[in-house]
């Protein structure tokens, strides 16, 4: 299982993701630009001495991004507040990709038509949404407690 960052501009939380990644025995995935640099001492911080125990691949563009997922075969589940399907009514896969937008920008058009499917972790109403790093905790637990038992 993979997570993927559309993005990212907070350097704390995707360092706080990666780290989730490497407990988990996640894939990680950068897709650029990010709006830090990786040698950013606010994304070391967050993800301390976990980052050397995480698979992290940078892809330059969401274009080769997608040429690398249509490659591997891999379902795309966007994570939004605009989500079609409660993440937790959703059956996941061992090859799946969780898919997170810029946290000041969600992510584009394009993303969205590209996703096999938009997930949403349901809120109080009137309230904006999670922060992302939580947002990833959330759905990689339940995709790790339901794929648990399936073969790879």
């Amino acid at each position: 299982m993979h997570i993927a960052l559309f993005q990212p501009d907070i350097a704390q939380n995707t360092g706080t993701i990666l780290r989730l990644c490497a407990c988990l025995g996640l894939s990680a995935h950068i897709i650029e630009p990010a709006g830090f640099p990786f040698s950013d001492r606010l994304f070391r911080r967050a993800g301390m001495d976990y980052l050397n125990h995480v698979s992290v691949t940078r892809h330059d563009s969401w274009p080769k991004f997608e040429e690398w997922r249509a490659a591997q075969g891999c379902r795309l589940l966007l994570f939004t507040t605009k989500g079609a399907t409660d993440y937790r009514d959703f059956r996941y896969q061992t090859s799946d990709i969780l898919l997170f937008g810029r946290e000041s920008a969600g992510v584009t058009d394009a993303v969205v038509e590209a996703a096999d499917a938009r997930l949403v972790i349901p809120i109080t109403p009137g309230l904006r949404s999670l922060n992302v790093a939580m947002t990833a905790a959330m759905a990689a637990g339940e995709a790790v407690r339901q794929v648990r038992n399936q073969p790879v």
